[in-house]
C-alpha cells in the first residue's frame, strides 16, 4: 500500500510541475483534471488501510460491513457555475443522484477547495475535487442541495459582493499565459495599443469611461489635424 501511494505522489508532483509550465489551456485542463484524479486515488487509497486494518481487528468477520461504494469511482468533470452576490453557485448533473440516501452525497469544504464523494449511485461512486478556488469561502456558510438528478454545490463567499471572473486560481493563470506577451522592441504605438488594452479589460467602469473618453478626444484631434504627443 505504501509503495502505491508514493508512486502516486510522484506523479502527483510531475503533473503539478507540468501544470506550472504548460501556457496551452487544452493541456492545462487535461493535466488539471489528472492532477484533481491522483488526488482522489491518493485519498481513497489512504482510506483503505484503516478500513482494512479494521476487518483484520474484527472478532466476528460476518459482522464486518463492506463499504457502501464498493464499485468504481467516477471522476466528475463536467459541470456549470454562476454566482450572487454571496454565493458561487457549482452545478453537477447526476442522473438519479436525488434517489439515494441524503448521507451518500457528501461535500467537505476547507477556506479553498470542497471536495464532492456520492456514494453507490447506480453501483459507482462520484467523485469531485475542486482545489485552490480564485478566492476564500466561508466553511460553515457552505452547503450542498440535492435535487432532481442535479446536486449544488453552494459556496458562501468570504468577501461577499466580489465578483469571480474564474471558479479556481489554476484557471486564472492559465487565461494569463494565453494573453499576448507586450514586446517592448515591437512598434511603440502597437505596444502602447496593447497595454491600453489590457488596462480597459481588467479596470473597473471609472476605468473603461475615462479611456474610452480620451480615445474619442484623440480621434477627433485627429481628425482636425492636431499632432498627438
Amino acid at each position: 500500500m505504501a509503495s502505491v501511494v508514493e508512486e502516486l505522489q510522484k506523479d502527483l508532483e510531475e503533473v503539478k510541475a507540468l501544470l506550472e509550465k504548460t501556457t496551452r489551456k487544452r493541456v492545462c485542463d487535461a493535466l488539471t483534471a489528472e492532477k484533481a484524479r491522483i488526488e482522489t486515488e491518493i485519498k481513497n487509497k489512504m482510506q483503505q488501510k484503516p478500513q482494512r486494518q479494521a476487518e483484520l481487528d474484527s472478532e466476528k468477520p460476518a459482522a464486518v460491513v463492506t463499504p457502501i461504494a464498493s464499485g468504481y469511482t467516477v471522476k466528475i468533470s463536467n459541470y456549470g457555475w454562476d454566482q450572487s452576490d454571496k454565493f458561487v453557485k457549482i452545478y453537477i448533473t447526476l442522473a438519479g443522484v436525488h434517489q439515494v440516501p441524503s448521507e451518500n452525497v457528501q461535500v467537505l469544504f476547507t477556506e479553498r477547495s470542497f471536495d464532492l464523494l456520492v456514494k453507490n449511485l447506480n453501483g459507482k461512486s462520484y467523485s469531485m475535487i475542486v482545489n485552490n478556488l480564485l478566492k476564500p469561502i466561508s466553511v460553515e456558510g457552505s452547503s450542498k442541495k440535492v435535487k432532481t438528478d442535479t446536486v449544488i454545490i453552494l459556496c458562501r463567499k468570504k468577501t461577499e459582493n466580489t465578483r469571480w471572473e474564474y471558479l479556481t486560481q489554476v484557471e486564472k493563470e492559465c487565461k494569463e499565459k494565453e494573453k499576448p506577451s507586450y514586446d517592448t522592441e515591437t512598434d511603440p504605438s502597437e505596444g502602447l495599443m496593447n497595454v491600453l488594452k489590457k488596462i480597459y479589460e481588467d479596470g473597473d467602469d471609472d476605468m473603461k469611461r475615462t479611456i474610452n473618453k480620451a480615445w474619442v478626444e484623440s480621434r477627433e484631434k485627429q481628425a482636425k489635424g492636431e499632432t498627438e504627443f
